[in-house]
Formats: C-alpha cells, sequence, structure tokens
C-alpha cells in the first residue's frame, strides 16, 4: 500500500511539474503564432472617432517585425494625413512574471505611451496602455491572414472608449508570391 501510495504521490507530482510547464510554452507559441503572422507590410486607412479630432481621416503604411531572440513584436512606419505624415513606432517584448512591456513611440518618458502589460487570445492581442494619468489599451485583430484591425482606446470614466481605428491590408504578399510562383 505505501509502494502504491508512493507511486501516485509521484506520478501526480510528475503530472503537475509537466503540465505547469506545458503551459507556459503552449501559451508562448501561441503568442509566437500570433506574432509571426504581423510580420511583413501593411497599409490601410485610419480614423479618430472620438475626441476634438473626431472624423478625422488618415492613411497608415507599418512594417511588422518579430525579434529573434524574444517573444514579441514591433511596427514601424508612419501614417499621413494630406500633405503631412506622422512617423508611428511600437514594439513589444515579453519579459518573464512582467509579462508584455514596451512603447509606442518613445514611451511615456518621451511623447509617447508605456505598454505596462499584454496578452494574447486566438487571433488578437490585447495590450494595456499607460502615460500619467491616461489609461487605455490597444487590441489588434487578425481578421484573416491578410487583414488587420487596430483599435486604441482609453479609459474615460470608468468605461473604454475607443478613439482610433484602423484596418490594415497586407501589402507584401499576394502580388510577389503570385509572381514568384508562376
Amino acid at each position: 500500500m505505501t509502494a502504491l501510495r508512493l507511486a501516485s504521490s509521484f506520478l501526480a507530482a510528475t503530472t503537475a511539474t509537466v503540465i505547469g510547464l506545458a503551459a507556459p510554452a503552449l501559451a508562448s507559441d501561441k503568442d509566437r503564432k500570433f506574432f509571426s503572422s504581423v510580420e511583413g507590410s501593411w497599409s490601410g486607412p485610419g480614423e479618430i472617432v472620438a475626441g476634438k479630432y473626431k472624423g478625422t481621416k488618415f492613411v497608415c503604411n507599418f512594417t511588422g517585425a518579430t525579434p529573434s531572440s524574444k517573444l514579441g513584436m514591433s511596427l514601424d512606419g508612419g501614417c499621413r494625413m494630406g500633405l503631412f505624415t506622422q512617423r508611428m513606432q511600437a514594439s513589444v517584448e515579453h519579459q518573464g512574471r512582467a509579462g508584455y512591456r514596451g512603447s509606442f513611440m518613445d514611451g511615456s518618458d518621451g511623447t509617447g505611451l508605456d505598454v505596462i502589460a499584454g496578452k494574447v487570445a486566438n487571433d488578437r492581442v490585447t495590450f494595456t496602455l499607460n502615460r500619467n494619468q491616461l489609461n487605455g489599451a490597444m487590441l489588434a485583430r487578425m481578421a484573416d491572414p491578410e487583414t488587420m484591425t487596430v483599435t486604441v482606446s482609453v479609459l474615460v470614466d470608468d468605461q473604454m472608449v475607443p478613439v482610433i481605428g484602423m484596418n490594415l491590408k497586407r501589402v507584401d504578399k499576394g502580388s510577389v508570391g503570385s509572381i514568384a510562383n508562376r
């Protein structure tokens, strides 16, 4: 009976350890798969949907990349409204138990925002944004392999209010791939 109880305890402990180790690995694989789907060139329209500049339309061009040594992503490019272009850059990396950390533009030390948390769930990633008293979130969702929607929301009176929306299409895959495959 003691040997059976010992074997049972060992099996339970081993199973718990394997499950405990497998969960982060699966999460990392899921996260890595999502972030790799963002790699490439993206372009599309956006609009400010709330606030003083509500209704302002713009067009964005971004290049998505993943770091070689860490789990995460970066988007680099800019958005154009008429003759004016605003450079845009965001990057996040997984930092152990702290989760995802990064910055939008130059972070809150400059004129941008800090990414203070993040979570990947299936076809989307949600990042928590912060700058002094401003709290918000960015949601990037892969509607399909060629379409990414991005929504930036801010917290106003305990309610998340969308302020910017973008609909981006992949621009680096279709035409080049179709020529190369002929």
